[in-house]
């Protein structure tokens, strides 16, 4: 039997306690049902008996402290709410505790936006990790030892796991599940909760908002000019020329400014366009590819697939309503 920690947070989210407490337990429940012995012993862990959320509508009991948790085979570190600088600082005796546990033997696994609990541990430095797509540009800038993979569902390197956005940290769910018992139980359990066993990516989800966190005012202008003028075929001459600046100056502020060279953020806003356009519904394909400025469908489907992981009919079959 594997023992799962589950920490309770400052500033929790609070699905993201109840369901992975949910997902194990019925687990240990479909092997009850099956003859087998239970897979997990759960139990939810803090550095007080009683944590409120929510601004106090829920309250949360610890079963243990962590004080009295010298072992564990799982963490589970919740998703996070508020502000992340503050919230992180609530939860500073969680720190040192998971780092300890974790060179203790115990594995790590952060759900949706816990990465950023997580990642101020160090004990993401120089591996992989996913987050929420809206915060990837925030947790690029507060932890730029990780190498974050913003479209990925599951990261799993030297014991410690994350998750991508909201609904994402089911498919770690039942990954976890697979791990520490096997595939014909994880299939069930994703039957059991109706999941997508197999999702890997969170690009159709993805909302392109464009990375602006940064102090590049004439970059902060450049991609405005872009998000009005994506239909037209921009050049990168074209708008180092019209911005009054170098080739080779301009390729290296954007790309450092933005976390894209400037031909991925032109495509990147043409799609995000083309995926709104398709949404609705009332325009073919070809129409809608025409209208963000491409001319060529084999390069505009290739394009819109890498980014979004679906092509352009597909997409509009999972979100049009027309469709």
């Amino acid at each position: 039997m594997k023992n799962l920690a589950i920490i309770i947070p400052e500033n929790a989210v609070l699905a993201s306690i109840t369901d992975p407490h949910y997902m194990f337990s019925a687990v240990n429940q479909l092997l009850f049902i099956s003859n087998k012995k239970p897979a997990f012993k759960i139990t939810l862990v803090g550095f007080k008996k009683k944590v409120n959320l929510n601004n106090g509508l829920f309250t949360v009991n610890a079963q243990k402290n962590i004080d009295e948790i010298k072992k564990t085979d799982l963490i589970i570190i919740p998703a996070i709410s508020g502000d992340f600088n503050e919230t992180i600082s609530l939860n500073q005796k969680y720190i040192d505790w998971i780092k300890k546990l974790y060179q203790n033997g115990a594995e790590v696994a952060s759900l949706c936006v816990g990465s950023f609990l997580l990642a101020s541990t160090g004990l993401l430095n120089g591996l992989k990790s996913s987050t929420h797509w809206m915060y990837v540009e925030k947790f690029r800038k507060m932890f730029p030892d990780v190498i974050l993979e913003d479209d990925k569902i599951i990261t799993d390197e030297k014991r410690i796991y994350t998750s991508g956005g909201a609904s994402s940290y089911w498919n770690l769910l039942l990954y976890l599940v697979e791990k520490f018992t096997d595939r014909e139980t994880a299939i069930l359990a994703s039957k059991y909760f109706e999941l997508d066993i197999n999702r890997v990516s969170q690009s159709p989800f993805t909302i392109f908002r464009g990375q602006k966190e940064h102090n590049d005012d004439v970059i902060k202008n450049v991609q405005e000019y872009i998000e009005k003028n994506y239909d037209d075929k921009l050049s990168v001459s074209e708008l180092a020329d019209l911005f009054n600046l170098g080739r080779r100056t301009f390729e290296r502020r954007f790309k450092q400014a933005t976390n894209n060279t400037i031909i991925q953020y032109i495509q990147r806003v043409k799609i995000e366009a083309a995926k709104s356009k398709l949404e609705l519904g009332n325009k073919t394909v070809s129409e809608v590819m025409f209208e963000v400025g491409y001319s060529d469908i084999k390069s505009y489907r290739e394009v819109f697939k890498r980014i979004t992981k679906l092509t352009p009919v597909e997409y509009r079959n999972k979100y049009s309503k027309s469709a």
